[in-house]
This record gives C-alpha cells, structure tokens and sequence, in this order.
C-alpha cells in the first residue's frame, strides 16, 4: 500500500514537473526562456573558432576549384571531377551560413552576428564570381557529344538532372566574361532584403494598445495576430489593426523604396539574361510555363465567389453593421481553448499516421530536439520557417503562442521539416535541395491531415464549426490570398517594365485594386490595408514565390485524395508515390516530380478544385451553423 502511494506520488510530481517544463515562458526575454525550447548550433559547430576553419577550407577548395578551369573539355572524368568538388563547396556552404543566419534570425538586433553573416554572403560572392567560368564551358561542350559521356559513363549519372538543366537553358547563359560581370552583383542584389529586414525587425517600434479588458500589448506581429483571433470586441482588433499597419505606413516612403530596388533588380536579371519578363526568367528556373502563372491568376479571380459568401456569412453571424478585414481571424464560435506546445506536438505527429509508422517516428523525434525554436523573443524573426542544414538536418523557427492557429502552423512546418529530412537521406547532395514548387505541398498536406483528425474526432456542432472555419481559412489564406499576392507582384513588376515609376501610392493602388477584386464590396475598405505590401517579407526575400502556395495547394489537395479514398490498395499506391515525391529532393522538373506522384497542373481541374471545395465547406459551415442557433 505503501510502495503503491509512493508510486502515485511519483506520477504526480512528474505530471507537474512535465508540465512546468513544457509551459509556455512568461517571458519574451531569451535568455529566460528554458534551454530545450531553443536552438542548438551545436550540431553544426561547436564554436565561432570551428566557424572560421569552416570558412577558410571554404576558400581553400574554392582555390583548388578555379584551377580546373579549362580541363573540362578534357572528358568525363574531369567533369566527374568538377562536379564532386563542387558538392564538397556546397557542403561547407550549408554549414557556414546557417551557423550565423540562424543565430541572427533569433536575435536580429545582434549585429556581431549580422557582421558574420555578411562575411558569408561576401565570401559566396566571391566563390560566384570565380567560378562564372564553369557553366559557359561546360556549354562550349556540344550536347550530343555530353549525352554520349553521361551514357557511357555511370559515375556521371548523380549529375546528369542539373547538367540537362543547363543544357535546357543554355540560351540565358552569357559567356564567361558576361558571367563574371554579372556575378559581381551577386552580394548588391541581397542587399536590399537586408535593408527590409533591418527596417522591419530590427529598428521597428511597435506601439502599446490598452485592450478593453485592460491588458497591455505591444502590437509585434505574434501580439497582432493573438488579438485579431481572441479579441471578441471590434473596438479591440481596429485598434491592434491601426497600432499594427500603422507602423508600416509611418515608413510607407522607405518600403517603396527597398520594394522599387527589388523590382529593379530583378528586373535588370531578366533582361541581362535575355528574357522578355521577370515572370519568364522567374518561372524558367523550374521549368514552369508563364501560363501557369496567369491562369491560376485568372481562374482565382473567376472563382472568388464562395470567399466573398464566407465573409457574408460572418458579418451575418458576428452582428456587425460593418464588416472590415480585421474581422476574418475571430472565431465566430466562442472557446477558450488553449493549446500548449506539448500537446500540440502530440496531435501533429498523431494526425500523420496515414504516412506510417517510421514517418511519425522520425517527426516526434525531430519535434522533441532543440532543431526547434518554440516561442516570439524580442528581436526574433516573425513567422515560421524550416531551413535545411545538408549532413546535419532540418532546424525550425516559430513563434508558437498556443493558438489553434500555432498548431496548424506546427503541422505546416513538420511537413518541410519532414520533406528536407527524407531529401537529404535519399537523395545525393547534387540533388538534394527541392524546389519551392514542390516545398508547399508537404506542408499543406499535414494541415490536411490534422484538420480531417480533429474533425473525425467531433460531433459537436460548436467545435465541428470552428475546425470548419478553420478549413475555410486555410483555403482563404494559403489558396486566394496568396493568388492575391501573386496578382500584385505580377502587376508590379509589369510596372517597372514598362517604365512607370514606383512610389508609396503606386503600389497602394495595385494593392487595393487587387484587394477588391478578391475581398469584394461587402468587406469595408481600410486605408490602412492598402499597405499590406510593406509587410509581406515574401515580396522582398522571394518575388514570385507566393503562387507557389497556391499551386502546391492544389496540388497536396489531389495527393490527400488518393492516400485517403478508394481501395486500400490504392491508398497504400497513393501513399508510396507521395513519399517518393518527398524522397526525390530536386532530381527533376517539380512539375515532372508532381505529375509521377499523380498531379497535372498544367491543366485547369486540380485549381478549379479547390475553389469547389470551398464552396462546399462554406455550405458544411451553414449547417453547423444552423445547428448551432437552433440550440
């Protein structure tokens, strides 16, 4: 009886002890938050001193690599040759970037850190324009005469994808003399990310707001964002919205310069490399026609509709007399439910258990490792990310702050998380990277499948509602929103080619124009909204990376199906081609990789889909919703 209570006793404090351990810090002081829910650099170097041997064995083989400069034509094995030293570079790469850009990404306001990391970028700056060499000589090679060596030479066959790649696109490729001019921009064409991200993270002031309820919050994108889908008073979200944008427009002048600068850039690249658009030189990279791009614009736009009858829907529900976009994140069913990053870990992992056993395993394993940075510290980065260390694994940035909200971005996440892991161990380092053309379709589809979980495990017409909504929102952010944004920097850019100038107001306009489109007259017009461009950080990290999310949407929507309907068979078939698609890394074209594991996109079905379901979400909303008031 003794021994029995002992052993109750045990339970208990352990209970207490785990969940003490896994609170979430009272704090955005980083260094009083608990060890294990930061980084560890560690695995890729264990000091600024093993950093700096990293950087000069960098050097030294970039040396050795310049040296094979003319030997190219001399054969396979000197090709051979070029290629695995290339790898061994790359390597070293991986490791001597993210070791300072990880750590500057948890602290921007360090700037020994962000001294560091501008060594890599002038380092790699460096190695670009050493090596311009390489790819003009190894065009000089006819084609005929490489398909012979890649045929009769197997060692060769790792590289056989990246050396039909530049075949494929030899005619962008200028000679060696154009390829070292335009490598001396390579460090200048980063340089206005970095003033973005200075402005916006590290020198930005967000100012207080007094709640209704009395709570005091700084307006930071993680307090923005918990006060748009908590606060139940509309007075509380316009005054986080006008606390929030606010900031943005203060410096609208300085943001449209830094976005003139990026538009600019890209494109002189196009032009340099003669392509007639940016939208041709951008697409190019993955093989991807222009037309994707356009008529995912223009089918988005043409199926708008049930968004527009969603946003009616809630406007109706929450009892507004105006309906303003501030309004889109609040639940329109009340709960007080809080999700901490434990059991948030434990429900994504469980949600994946159509992919296997081995999956969940390595995905509980990677979540319960300090590859994770939890929660928002001051001078962090914003948002969420996974970013792949080659030989190491996948590190994970969030801002989890125990919202529903966080535990779909947690399954976001897991899903790159998951994607690089099984890229990097089966796949060489050549072929090792995916596209972002694919990136979005793991993510989406973890989403999916901790939506359909939480949703199977329900009757409650309250909570049904909420997973519902949640759904509905997903579509609306991850498919119409992002088409959105893909509509902005088309017409921005299309701008700049034309010669037009660039100003604050410029790219309000287009914005609001678009915004209109998509939101439609129901939804009050905000001035403030008309500055969403200054915030994206995708339109100055990445241009033309949003419609990524939209077309991989798509995409994982079509995978889901398979994997989850028709005969067992044929879910376990579905199954095995999607994690042969994860294993592939970038060994081909991604529309190529997506079309084996059973996708078209070049035809108009897999888009038209989702707009579908969403017209038959929001129709399963109604229902709820008719249960709910007739309670």
């Amino acid at each position: 009886m003794k021994q029995s209570l002992f052993i109750k006793a045990i339970v208990i404090l352990c209970v207490i002890y785990s969940a003490q351990i896994f609170a979430k810090p009272d704090t955005q002081n980083r260094d009083e938050i608990p060890g294990h829910f930061k980084w560890d650099f560690s695995p890729i170097y264990a000091s600024w001193d093993e950093w700096e041997v990293g950087m000069q064995e960098m050097s030294t083989k970039a040396d050795e690599f310049v040296k094979l400069k003319g030997t190219l034509k001399k054969g396979p094995k000197a090709i051979l040759k070029a290629y695995q030293l290339f790898d061994d570079i790359g390597r070293i790469q991986y490791l001597i970037y993210r070791y300072p850009q990880l750590q500057r990404d948890v602290d921007l306001r360090n700037q020994s850190v962000s001294g560091r990391f501008q060594q890599v970028q002038a380092a790699f700056a460096k190695f670009n324009t050493a090596t311009a060499w390489f790819t003009p000589e190894l065009l000089s090679i006819s084609e005929k005469k490489m398909h012979r060596w890649l045929k009769k030479n197997p060692e060769l066959a790792p590289y056989r994808y990246p050396i039909e790649e530049a075949y494929r696109q030899k005619e962008h490729v200028l000679d060696e003399g154009g390829e070292k001019l335009l490598s001396y921009s390579s460090q200048f064409t980063g340089t206005p990310r970095s003033i973005y991200q200075e402005l916006s993270t590290s020198d930005i002031q967000f100012p207080e707001v007094t709640l209704s309820n009395g709570e005091t919050l700084k307006m930071t994108s993680g307090a923005y964002r918990r006060t748009l889908e908590t606060a139940r008073g509309q007075k509380d979200r316009k005054a986080a919205f006008e606390a929030h944008y606010g900031t943005y427009a203060a410096t609208k002048n300085t943001y449209a310069a830094i976005y003139n600068s990026v538009l600019q850039r890209d494109w002189f690249s196009a032009q340099a490399r003669d392509y007639p658009t940016t939208l041709a030189a951008a697409l190019d990279r993955d093989s991807v026609p222009v037309d994707v791009y356009k008529n995912l614009i223009k089918t988005v736009r043409e199926g708008t509709g049930p968004l527009k009858r969603y946003h009616a829907i809630r406007q109706k529900i929450l009892k507004l007399d105006e309906y303003h976009r501030y309004d889109g994140s609040v639940p329109l069913v009340e709960t007080d439910a809080d999700y901490p990053y434990e059991k948030a870990r434990e429900m994504v992992v469980s949600s994946a258990g159509a992919l296997g056993e081995d999956y969940q395993k390595h995905l509980k394993q990677f979540l319960e490792s300090q590859a994770v940075d939890v929660y928002e510290t001051e001078g962090k980065r914003s948002g969420a990310y996974v970013a792949g260390v080659y030989g190491v694994g996948p590190y994970m940035l969030l801002n989890y702050n125990d919202t529903l909200d966080a535990v779909f971005t947690l399954a976001h996440e897991s899903g790159h998380a998951m994607h690089t892991r099984l890229s990097y161990d089966n796949q060489p380092f050549v072929t090792a990277s995916y596209t972002i053309f694919v990136a979005e379709v793991a993510s989406t589809i973890n989403e999916r499948f901790l939506l359909e979980m939480l949703l199977s495990e329900t009757n409650d017409p309250k909570e049904r509602f909420l997973l519902l909504q949640k759904a509905i929102e997903n579509i609306a952010g991850t498919f119409y929103a992002q088409v959105s944004f893909a509509d902005y920097e088309l017409q921005a850019h299309e701008a700049v080619e034309a010669g037009k100038p660039i100003t604050a107001e410029t790219l309000s306009t287009i914005y609001r124009d678009v915004a209109d489109a998509y939101q439609g007259e129901n939804v009050a017009k905000d001035e403030l909204y008309d500055y969403v461009w200054a915030r994206i950080p995708h339109f100055y990290n990445s241009p033309y990376y949003v419609y990524k999310y939209a077309t991989c949407f798509a995409s994982s929507a079509a995978l889901y199906d398979g994997m989850t309907t028709g005969t067992e068979e044929e879910k376990a078939e579905a199954k095995e081609r999607y994690l042969t698609l994860l294993k592939s890394g970038g060994n081909d074209q991604p529309m190529e990789q997506l079309k084996k594991a059973g996708v078209d996109l070049s035809k108009p079905a897999a888009i038209q889909a989702v707009i579908q379901q969403m017209d038959d979400l929001v129709s399963r909303l109604e229902l709820e919703a008719d249960k709910i008031m007739g309670d």
